[in-house]
């Protein structure tokens, strides 16, 4: 059920640990940065709630999430083939924006997809899995250039187009076939369940028209979240804008600060980026065996409990990446934020799953992802004057300033109220009906 989320986050992988340094080949400086990012939170704001409630109502050959997976996949794998052999910077841009709606239109179901098929005594479980795969996927995804400079003797004396090293662009071409082999897998391995009365669905598909329709159900939707899920969104809000930092500004910030690259055209500069690679990798490394852990952690104490311990651990070691003396003593640190980032993919997603009301998961899930995408789309449109004005253009205090929103999420977690559910059955679908009830 979940091998399709290793090829999304290969991809995803490529892009975080590949794109600033993209730009700044291409002639990007660090305060244009934050804005060039902007397709990233800004195509999750719009794509994901739509594809949620376009699937909530979509029952056909393939079933009700998986047209969204293969499609997304089929876009996403071109966008990842053309990314970094453009020869411009806005040709650059443009991709990713292609990438990322793509990337979009098949994380946001997937996310139902797990709720839509499991039972609610395996959901942790189940995102924790998909957070093992995230892991995994971002380990070698993150890792491959430098497999691919330092294991295969790939040069990077001489990049094919526009400045982007050979390792770089090789990565993207087997990230293409990853995310595109691993989404057929899951779309041909894993069935869905179809409503249990056909005739009452077709009916509902016929009432449902459109966009329009879509927007009116965003819209009370939004007014009518749990509880769980409006307490949830500050948490997420904070962690996923300290995230956000780490993803523009983390390998900058090891070429410039640790290896001492004046700028991007240096060789130190191809050297920092690539072990900003390979530290990325080993923060999810960490994620992919914590994946296993948290299940346990959340049981011995509860999940807002675990998620807030897992935030603070990484926030701290954000902050600590200002004392390490040399590239090496960043592994420290990664170990940390690989303990945040692997409650970030499976916690929240838990706690809110049980508060969902039957059928309409996708478009919840679709509106949880707002909660991420809204402060990164505020800090792409203004840390590239904070960068300019406050930080004076250094990277590293960018991704100490996300460890400190770590730690605010850290505390808002402690205040999160959780349910569970008891399943009974629905009138017009095999799908469990939750019954809210304290914990």
């Amino acid at each position: 059920m979940s091998f399709g989320f290793f090829g999304i986050q290969f991809g995803w992988g490529l892009q975080m640990a590949n794109t600033s340094a993209i730009f700044e080949h291409l002639g990007a400086n660090p305060e244009q940065i934050p804005i060039l990012w902007l397709a990233a939170p800004l195509t999750g704001l719009i794509v994901q709630p739509i594809i949620g409630s376009l699937s909530d109502h979509t029952w056909g050959p393939l079933g009700r999430r998986r047209p969204y997976f293969l499609g997304g996949a089929i876009l996403a794998s071109i966008a990842l083939i053309c990314m970094p052999t453009v020869g411009s910077l806005w040709m650059a841009v443009g991709c990713l924006w292609i990438l990322d709606t793509a990337a979009n239109t098949s994380m946001g179901p997937f996310r139902a997809f797990v709720s839509d098929l499991l039972p609610p005594s395996q959901r942790t479980r189940g995102f924790a899995i998909q957070s093992l795969m995230i892991g995994l996927g971002a380990v070698l995804a993150s890792a491959l250039p430098w497999l691919l400079s330092h294991g295969l003797g790939f040069s990077n004396a001489e990049s094919l187009t526009g400045g982007v090293p050979p390792s770089v662009t090789y990565s993207f071409y087997i990230g293409a076939a990853v995310f595109m082999g691993t989404i057929l897998w899951t779309v041909i391995s894993t069935p869905e369940k179809p409503p249990a009365d056909m005739a009452v669905f077709q009916a509902q598909q016929e009432q449902y028209q459109g966009l329009g329709a879509t927007g009116r159900e965003i819209f009370t939707a939004l007014k009518t979240m749990p509880t769980p899920m409006r307490q949830l969104a500050w948490v997420q809000g904070f962690s996923w804008l300290g995230m956000y930092c780490v993803f523009l500004y983390f390998p900058p910030a090891i070429a410039h600060t640790l290896f001492g690259a004046a700028d991007s055209q240096s060789p130190l500069y191809s050297e920092g980026i690539e072990w900003a690679g390979i530290c990325i990798a080993t923060y999810n490394a960490i994620c992919f065996g914590v994946s296993f852990l948290l299940p346990r952690l959340a049981i011995a104490t509860n999940r807002a409990k675990a998620h807030s311990l897992c935030l603070l651990v990484g926030g701290l070691s954000l902050i600590a990446l200002r004392l390490v003396p040399s590239p090496l003593w960043v592994l420290l640190p990664m170990v940390g934020l690989g303990i945040a980032w692997a409650s970030m993919l499976s916690l929240p997603y838990a706690m809110v799953a049980g508060a969902l009301p039957p059928r309409k998961s996708g478009i919840y899930m679709g509106i949880f992802n707002l909660f991420i995408v809204l402060p990164e789309i505020v800090a792409s449109l203004g840390l590239s004057w904070v960068m300019s004005h406050v930080w004076g253009g250094d990277c590293l205090i960018a991704v100490i300033f996300g460890g400190a929103c770590f730690v605010v999420a850290a505390a808002l977690s402690l205040g999160v109220e959780e349910t569970a559910t008891a399943v009974a059955p629905a009138a017009d679908t095999q799908e469990p009906t939750p019954t809210v009830v304290p914990l």
